[in-house]
């Protein structure tokens, strides 16, 4: 197996099964006498059988040893740290890499289906692999100095997912994979700005992603949607310095090689650069008056991801636009009637059309065929039902929790979002590989027979689906 692929196995194989826990009310002196005898540096905290927090020897040394404080005195309770971040044992491996990243910890509690304690899995299970993998490339990008090091780290992403593209990897986690480092790239000039120009910066401000990037659904020609949310009380010099902080953290951005928004949807552009009160403006703007326009922008713009900043921000914009909508269903209607104006491309018997004429003559748009009326069609079902959290895959499982999607219905389509991703990938790879530039489009001509047949099934699983929204949302009671 090749060694990147090792990061796309499932942590139930590199986990260690063997743990010690305790309850939170334990004696704190009980169980670091039990880490001592047993040579261990964690204990994770459990509530009947269920993970909560965890006990690290870090705890230990800096609120107890540092602070000068009597472990007799003190429970457990009193030094663990949460909240915990857990993985399930069916993650992959690099998605526990990606965690530990993000959270800056050396060790993640696994837990089974039940949400139960199942085992641990440290930096060192995943530093026994080879280094040449995605896990090197994540500490290169933890590491880079300059932004000339993030431009050859990003021209390394794309390589990395041009080598995988071919040995068979599950789609959906090879567009988490592009998704992952795009963030850590992204993330890491956001520090190395502030670092470098603005140590001044206020922190008061989020900066979000939005669209595929916001869902991390990426592919190799996705260009950037971004946005920042300020605190209302933030004036003058503070406000300034953001706003200029804003334009180079873009300019950056393109210099690195992610390619700006033709709509200008990013965040050093004024109206993509707004106040907390003045996003909600906006916000019950777009979702009053659900022109076609507005509804596109309302719709990308649910899918918004934090990715710098203060989650309060964030937080509030969502819970303004979902205590909208659950008193004013117009601009949901409105978007679900937009994902059924783009019908499959499917002629009699069939047959597959494709663009007749100009630059991309005989090529179909992946995108528009099918990808865009799933990923909006279930978001209208998953604001609906308030479980838009996550991917679309993550939407379609908890739709079917919430009995809105049947197993069978879900299932069907993320087969057919799967297969369409992959068709676009791929398309987008071998574009690469001609030194062009990656579309959404692909040439019929260039797919086998069983690759067409896949794609038809595709697209016709697309039009039930969105057979499916007309009922759910009577689209036949609108007026045009």
């Amino acid at each position: 197996m090749a060694d990147e692929n090792q990061f796309f196995r499932p942590i139930r194989d590199f986990y260690q099964r063997t743990v010690v826990s305790c309850t939170a009310d334990a004696a704190l002196v009980d169980i670091v006498a039990q880490m001592r005898a047993r040579s261990i540096s964690c204990v994770v905290v459990v509530d009947g059988g269920k993970p909560c927090a965890i006990l690290t020897d870090r705890d230990l040394r800096n609120k107890v040893v540092a602070t000068g404080k009597d472990p007799a005195s003190l429970s457990v309770a009193e030094v663990m740290s949460t909240p915990l971040v857990t993985i399930g044992e069916d993650d992959v491996l690099y998605e526990a890499l990606y965690r530990m990243s993000r959270h800056n910890i050396h060790r993640l509690v696994v837990i089974d289906h039940a949400g139960m304690l199942a085992g641990i899995i440290t930096v060192t299970d995943i530093l026994r692999l080879q280094a040449h993998s995605p896990h090197q490339l994540v500490l290169d990008i933890e590491k880079a100095g300059s932004i000339d090091t993030l431009r050859e780290l990003h021209q390394r992403i794309q390589k990395l997912v041009i080598h995988l593209a071919g040995t068979g990897i599950a789609i959906r986690e090879l567009v988490k994979l592009i998704a992952n480092l795009n963030d850590q790239v992204l993330i890491r000039l956001i520090h190395l700005l502030r670092a470098e120009r603005y140590p001044d910066l206020t922190d008061d401000f989020a900066f979000v992603v939005m669209g595929s990037e916001g869902r991390g659904e990426q592919t190799l020609s996705t260009d950037q949607d971004n946005a920042i949310i300020y605190g209302d009380g933030l004036t003058g010099d503070a406000l300034a310095r953001l706003e200029a902080f804003s334009v180079d953290l873009i300019d950056a951005l393109i210099s690195i090689g992610v390619p700006p928004c033709p709509g200008g949807i990013m965040a050093r552009n004024p109206e993509w650069r707004r106040s907390l009160s003045s996003w909600r403006q906006a916000l019950t703007c777009w979702l009053s008056t659900p022109t076609p326009e507005n509804v596109m922008t309302g719709s990308m713009f649910m899918d918004l991801r934090l990715l710098h900043g203060r989650s309060e921000l964030v937080d509030a914009l969502r819970s303004h636009a979902f205590h909208y909508m659950a008193n004013e269903q117009g601009f949901l209607v409105r978007m679900a009637q937009n994902m059924t104006h783009f019908a499959p491309p499917l002629g009699w018997f069939g047959r597959i059309k494709v663009e007749k004429s100009g630059p991309q003559r005989g090529k179909l748009d992946l995108k528009k065929a099918g990808i865009f009326a799933i990923t909006d069609g279930i978001k209208a079902l998953a604001i609906e039902a308030g479980r838009l959290s996550g991917s679309t895959h993550d939407r379609m499982e908890a739709l079917v929790e919430a009995s809105v999607l049947k197993a069978e219905q879900a299932a069907d389509l993320r087969a057919a979002f799967d297969f369409l991703v992959l068709m676009r990938l791929q398309g987008q790879v071998a574009a690469l590989r001609s030194d062009e530039t990656p579309t959404n489009f692909i040439a019929l001509e260039h797919l086998n027979a069983m690759e067409q047949g896949e794609l038809r099934l595709a697209l016709e699983g697309v039009a039930k689906f969105q057979g499916f929204i007309e009922h759910h949302f009577k689209l036949q009671l609108l007026r045009n």
